[in-house]
């Protein structure tokens, strides 16, 4: 089986794991969460969003936590989605230095999501990535939908392209390919990540899959076999896209981990700390995570107890 050395993960339950929670967290509890992560060695965390507070009230104090973080650790990239120049314009006054526009290639999920049609989206694009570039801003996109939505069913490829291409057009070449709806299945994501690797080698990617209906762990395995090293996760699994019909919540980060680990795939990131943290936000938030290791342990101290 031909897998990386090394795979980086980035820690999206900041944002993508509490913004469909009923109970949220306070800015003091996400501070010292967020410097939890960069303790456990993450290298890449999404700290929040700045869509409108009114549509995303989870996200209400992104623009504080920038302000409040303070010195961040060389090589560590803090990022936030945005939905238009007014997100890049918090950036700026806030001390963000990444952000990342989505749009959908789903047509009703970027209405629902997005209030607007995936052609309107990437009409703004270029006005985002000159107003970044201009502040010194690093920015990136993201394709929800890239395999299936619950409204049309499989994505075709010529549609995924069509978006890759109108993000490259305005200098945008580190892009995300979300499962925001949970249906991809790994030969699937095996195929779809052959074909962009190859068309368009200029560019960098993430993947995004969420856990819906239990394929997420099989999808970073095909994703990872089709030469992908870059995946999103979140902490006890939580999240799910608000705009997403019976949307579940994110693949868990201690369960990816926890898989690489024992894969001997290097992640730089200690599991035992996603796991303090992770039972950290379920108090936090008041019910328990769908994480397995976080129920059943890692293999390794099973084993390890029953030597004793």
């Amino acid at each position: 089986m031909n897998l990386p050395e090394k795979v980086t993960i980035c820690e999206v339950g900041l944002r993508d794991g509490l913004q469909n929670e009923k109970v949220i967290p306070s800015t003091d509890d996400k501070l010292e969460l967020l410097h939890g992560f960069i303790d456990a060695g993450y290298k890449v965390i999404e700290v929040g969003s700045f869509m409108h507070p009114k549509k995303v009230p989870q996200m209400a104090d992104t623009d504080e936590i920038f302000k409040r973080i303070g010195q961040v650790p060389e090589g560590v990239e803090l990022r936030a989605l945005i939905p238009n120049t007014r997100g890049v314009q918090r950036a700026v006054d806030c001390g963000c230095k990444k952000v990342k526009l989505n749009v959908s290639a789903s047509r009703m999920h970027n209405l629902k999501n997005l209030n607007r049609t995936p052609e309107e989206s990437v009409a703004g694009f270029a006005d985002c990535v000159k107003m970044a570039n201009e502040n010194n801003i690093a920015i990136s996109g993201s394709i929800s939908m890239p395999f299936a939505s619950p409204w049309e069913g499989r994505t075709p490829v010529e549609d995924v392209d069509a978006i890759i291409e109108a993000y490259l057009k305005v200098g945008i070449n580190e892009i995300s390919l979300s499962d925001a709806s949970g249906q991809a299945v790994p030969n699937q994501v095996y195929e779809l990540c052959k074909h962009v690797r190859e068309k368009y080698s200029e560019a960098s990617w993430w993947l995004h899959f969420h856990n819906t209906r239990g394929a997420a762990m099989a999808n970073i395995l095909a994703a990872m076999q089709a030469g992908m090293t870059r995946f999103d996760a979140s902490f006890g699994g939580l999240g799910g896209c608000p705009f997403v019909p019976g949307a579940a919540g994110n693949i868990s980060s201690e369960d990816v981990i926890n898989m690489l680990d024992e894969m001997g795939i290097e992640t730089g990131i200690d599991v035992l700390k996603v796991m303090a943290l992770s039972r950290k936000v379920s108090e936090l938030i008041g019910h328990g995570l769908d994480s397995y290791v976080l129920r059943a342990g890692r293999s390794k101290d099973l084993i390890a107890s029953q030597s004793e």
